[in-house]
């Protein structure tokens, strides 16, 4: 008979609703708002954190442009002569503090060059055409190791 309560119920529509809004209302609104607070902020913090550690090496937004690369490269790291024709073919590409840019040199194999640094304190760490070196494997994050040690002409495995 507990079942034969529900239509005396529907006879008083302005009190049942105003009672079941007031309880309704506590109850889901308490509930919901724990678990999504918690699930964007996990999620959020996941995707925040990956481009910053450098897993992906992307155009650089703030770091040195193709030209400052060039000065590097024909200035006190004298790798290329005055006189060589040189043409930006890819990047800079950066990833975290490091980046990878590949040059079109004339009448030679293309140019690849591992660098670091802002574009105000750029350092060479290496030039050629295989620049998968010990350092660059070890310290590098994984966005410019995967540019130069497994999408480049390296002679070995990529780490």
């Amino acid at each position: 008979m507990a079942g034969c309560g529900a239509p005396p119920g529907l006879g008083e529509p302005t009190s049942v609703p105003t009672h079941s809004a007031t309880p309704a209302t506590p109850g889901p609104s308490t509930a919901p708002p724990t678990p999504p607070a918690t699930a964007p902020t996990l999620g959020t913090a996941t995707p925040t954190s990956t481009p910053d550690a450098g897993l992906v090496a992307t155009p650089c937004r703030n770091g040195p442009t193709g030209q400052r690369v060039l000065q590097l490269l024909r200035g006190r790291a004298g790798v290329l002569p005055a006189n060589v024709r040189v043409q930006v073919r890819t990047g800079p590409l950066c990833a975290a503090d490091w980046q990878f840019t590949v040059l079109a040199v004339t009448g030679h194999e293309e140019l690849q060059v591992v660098t670091r640094g802002t574009p105000g304190a750029l350092v060479l760490v290496t030039a050629g055409t295989d620049v998968c070196t010990i350092e660059v494997r070890a310290t590098s994050p994984a966005g410019i190791r995967t540019l130069a040690c497994e999408d480049g002409p390296a002679n070995g495995p990529g780490a």
